[in-house]
C-alpha cells in the first residue's frame, strides 16, 4: 500500500521494504527544458537478479531501471546519469545493465578497485561509463588508500573519465591536497554537504566556493536539498517550497559557476531516515537556485552532455 492506503500499482510498483521510495510523485509545476538530464541517480538491483555487495552499510528495498525510466518520463527528462550505489560495492553490473537497456540515454559512474584489468575498463566504457567515485563519508564506505585512488584516476583519464568525490564539509580541509592533485575533471556530489545552519559566507562554505574558484576542473552537483536541510520535510512546510534553507547554498554555486553545475533527483534516495522526498517537488526546487531561463538551460542541459555525451553534435 502507498502511505495514501491506496494500493501500489503502475510503473511505480515496488517491493517493500526499508528505505521505500515515494510511489506516488507529485507531476512538477515546473516544465523541464527539452533534453534535460537527471546527472544524479541510482539503481538497486533487483536483488534476486544483482545481488547487494556482502560488505554494504545498508540494504535497500529494490529499485530498478523500469522503475528509474518511469520515473524520468513522468518527470518529464530526457537522459540519466547512474551513479554506482555503495550497497552494490564495486560490482557495477546492476548499473551498466540499467545504460546499456537505455538506448544511450544513459551514463554511468562505476566504483572500481586498483585490481581492475585495462580490459575491464574497457568493458566499462563501451557499457556506458564515463566516471569513477571516490567516497570519502565515513559512515557509509571503509577507507581506501589515497595512492590506489590516485592510481585509479590515473588510469581512468586515459579514457577521458572524470572522478566524481563524495565527502563532507569538515573533512574538506583534511582532504583538499589529495583533491587538488586529481588529474581529472573533478565532480563534487551535493556541494559537500555543507551544514545549512552556517552562514552562506561562514568560513566553511567559503572554503568550498575557493575549491572550485581556484580548480576550474571542480564541477559541482547543487542536488539533495532533503539530505541538507534542517527545516524539516515538506509535509511540515510549504511543499511547494520546501527546502528553502538550502536555497542560498546552492542559488551561490550556480550562479558564481554556471558552467559547472550538474542536478540530480538522488532516487531512489539511499539511506535516508527521516522522510522520503516527492521526487516531483525537487524539480519544483530548481527554478529557486537557477532562477533564469539561461542557467537552467546549463544547469540541465549543456552542462551534463558537454560532460557525459560530448560525442553529440552540439554539446
Amino acid at each position: 500500500m502507498s502511505a495514501t492506503g491506496k494500493p501500489v500499482t503502475g510503473p511505480f510498483e515496488k517491493t517493500k521494504g526499508w528505505l521505500d521510495w515515494c510511489d506516488s510523485p507529485t507531476k512538477p509545476d515546473f516544465v523541464l527544458p527539452p533534453g534535460s538530464v537527471d546527472s544524479h541517480c541510482h539503481v538497486f538491483g533487483p536483488g534476486a537478479e544483482f545481488p547487494y555487495a556482502p560488505e554494504r552499510k545498508y540494504t535497500p528495498c529494490d529499485a530498478g531501471k523500469a522503475q528509474l525510466f518511469a520515473l524520468r518520463d513522468y518527470l518529464g527528462f530526457a537522459r540519466n546519469v547512474i551513479v554506482q550505489a555503495t550497497c552494490h560495492g564495486a560490482d557495477n553490473r546492476a548499473m551498466v545493465d540499467a545504460c546499456l537497456a537505455s538506448g544511450d540515454r544513459v551514463r554511468g559512474v562505476a566504483t572500481v578497485r586498483r585490481t581492475v584489468s585495462d580490459d575491464e575498463l574497457k568493458q566499462l566504457h563501451a557499457g556506458g561509463v564515463r566516471g569513477v567515485r571516490f567516497n570519502f563519508v565515513k559512515r557509509l564506505v571503509d577507507f581506501t588508500p589515497k595512492d590506489e585512488l590516485m592510481e585509479i584516476a590515473g588510469r581512468i583519464q586515459k579514457l577521458g573519465w572524470h572522478v566524481v568525490i563524495y565527502f563532507e564539509a569538515v573533512d574538506l580541509p583534511e582532504l583538499w591536497d589529495f583533491f587538488t592533485a586529481l588529474p581529472t575533471t573533478v565532480v563534487v556530489d551535493h556541494m559537500g554537504r555543507p551544514d545549512v545552519t552556517k552562514p552562506v559566507d561562514g568560513r566553511e562554505f567559503a572554503l568550498f566556493l575557493k575549491f572550485m574558484r581556484d580548480h576550474s576542473n571542480v564541477w559541482s552537483k547543487v542536488s539533495c536539498p532533503e539530505r541538507l536541510s534542517v527545516a524539516g520535510p515538506p509535509a511540515l512546510n510549504d511543499e511547494r517550497n520546501a527546502y528553502r534553507d538550502v536555497v542560498p547554498f546552492a542559488r551561490r554555486v550556480v550562479e558564481e559557476f554556471p558552467n559547472r553545475v550538474l542536478w540530480g533527483t538522488d532516487w531512489p534516495h539511499p539511506n535516508l531516515k527521516d522522510h522520503m522526498p516527492d521526487d516531483g517537488l525537487l524539480v519544483d526546487f530548481i527554478p529557486h537556485i537557477a532562477t533564469t531561463a539561461a542557467l537552467r538551460q546549463k544547469l540541465l542541459v549543456d552542462n551534463p552532455m558537454r560532460l557525459y555525451w560530448p560525442e553529440e553534435k552540439g554539446a
